[in-house]
């Protein structure tokens, strides 16, 4: 049985996320379909673009993503700062990026006066939509009916085009989130599409390398993505912030609290470590960032071939997990327990 997604999203005790989504039908969301010789790869743009662009109306950052033939992952976070001083104003402009809004929000951002019963139904209007725009649930409904509505016009037919709803995982953690991150990274490596990241085409990955050597040599960025399928402004990736990462539990950290140096150490590490070419073999010399979380070599590489069949609806250190089902009261069992030790000591 399905678990209510406001027990599996909450802000307030991890802004950081893990979503999946998986494609219905036989024809791959992206890639070449082999029947027909029909190819798709230009609707891995498409993904892309969106959610960079709702990420720019929405306060929801990009973390990490991987557009795969027939799904995609995310990592996104919640950006409460950002969305708690947001005025009335930039809220209905926000929210009519995106729908169409209503006569009484017009009427307000027109400067005209509002009866008693129109102020009444704009407060209540400001209320929702200010809620909305940090929901992930609402990010991916538009993200997902947007891709349904494109793909099903390009296919000249109806119907459903995702799977269901969209998968998540809270992840509670540093750990968790340097993991699953990783594992999203990777995908391309694992599947065996891709030898190395900087040709693993539409990762977050490859991206953020893209544009470390644009910065450094000034030429434009070569990044494999489609033309432009929408005018819509695109926001960046979000930023890594080592500053951030001796934040408390109570504080939700401006940035990926990792030093972006370090990352790239440790992807290019895991991945050759991962590699089914190679026969195991590591070198003694770990990355600072494993050794700054005390975390094992061997549960390390565990993890990032299989973060998703690890943990379920949550990902984190045990009494962390444990907390978390306990505050909403969920009935399910904390998946992964033993992995969960080998890996938050």
């Amino acid at each position: 049985m399905t678990s209510a997604r406001r027990t599996l999203i909450d802000a307030e005790t991890t802004p950081f996320y893990h979503i999946i989504n998986r494609c219905v039908r036989r024809a791959y969301l992206c890639g070449e379909d082999k029947v027909t010789g029909k190819s798709f790869e230009h609707r891995r743009g498409w993904i892309v673009d969106k959610i960079k662009a709702l990420s720019n109306i929405f306060c929801i950052d990009i973390c990490a993503y991987a557009v795969m033939n027939n799904h995609y992952h995310l990592v996104l976070k919640i950006d409460i700062d950002k969305a708690k001083p947001l005025s009335n104003r930039e809220i209905i402009t926000r929210w009519c990026q995106i729908t169409k809004g209503h006569a009484v929000a017009t009427k307000y951002l027109n400067g005209n006066t509002l009866i008693e019963g129109e102020r009444l139904l704009l407060d209540g209007l400001l209320t929702e939509w200010h809620e909305r725009l940090s929901s992930i649930s609402w990010f991916m409904r538009c993200l997902n009916e947007d891709i349904a509505r494109r793909a099903n016009r390009e296919d000249e037919c109806k119907g459903a085009f995702w799977e269901g709803r969209f998968k998540s995982q809270a992840l509670l953690d540093e750990q968790a989130l340097l993991a699953c991150m990783m594992y999203v990274d990777l995908n391309p490596i694992r599947a065996g599409i891709a030898g190395t990241v900087q040709t693993s085409d539409f990762t977050s990955i490859q991206e953020r390398i893209t544009e470390l050597n644009t910065a450094k040599t000034g030429s434009e960025s070569s990044v494999n993505l489609s033309e432009r399928s929408t005018e819509e402004p695109l926001k960046p990736l979000a930023l890594f912030d080592g500053s951030s990462h001796l934040a408390t539990q109570s504080e939700a950290p401006s940035g990926i609290p990792f030093h972006f140096c370090d990352y790239l150490e440790l992807i290019d590490w895991t991945g050759r470590a991962i590699r089914p070419n190679k026969t195991g073999y590591i070198d003694s010399s770990q990355p600072k960032l494993l050794n700054e979380l005390g975390i094992p070599a061997d549960a390390w590489i565990t993890s990032a071939k299989a973060f998703r069949r690890q943990y379920s609806g949550i990902s984190g250190r045990w009494d962390a997990m444990c907390e978390f089902k306990r505050q909403h009261q969920s009935g399910k069992w904390c998946k992964g327990k033993s992995y969960s030790n080998a890996l938050h000591p």
